[in-house]
């Protein structure tokens, strides 16, 4: 990953499954872990962020809480549709520390990343930072 904020890069979170005001969305690229976005509870919660111009994609490191299991989609069109499978991670517990996982995307190049967490290991997730 990139060690700057997506926000600095132009990338926009263009989509959530969930929000809660004291923790949006926008949270996830500031590049700040102590910031955040909060599921509100069942699964699967996803989101999608979208880049400026096709973006090559080696790795993504995903900071979280309780994330069981992540999908990584993309696309490369303008609109955030059509999506296609491009990693996929069983995260381990870490029993309220940071969850801190480098997910391989063998640089693919996207407009788009969706992120679809499938299973929590609590009823609410939290992403810190991509």
């Amino acid at each position: 990953m990139i060690e700057s904020s997506l926000t600095s890069l132009g990338a926009k979170v263009v989509l959530a499954a969930s929000s809660d005001e004291n923790h949006p969305p926008e949270s996830i690229i500031d590049g700040n872990t102590k910031t955040f976005w909060m599921s509100t509870g069942m699964f699967p919660q996803e989101f999608i962020i979208h880049f400026p111009e096709p973006t090559n994609i080696g790795t993504v490191t995903v900071d979280s809480y309780n994330v069981k299991h992540l999908k990584i989609e993309k696309n490369t069109s303008q609109n955030a549709s059509q999506f296609e499978p491009v990693a996929e991670k069983e995260f381990e517990s870490t029993e309220g520390h940071l969850q801190s996982n480098a997910i391989t995307l063998n640089g693919c190049s996207a407009t788009h990343l969706r992120f679809i967490i499938t299973a929590g290991y609590d009823h609410f997730v939290s992403v810190h930072r991509e």
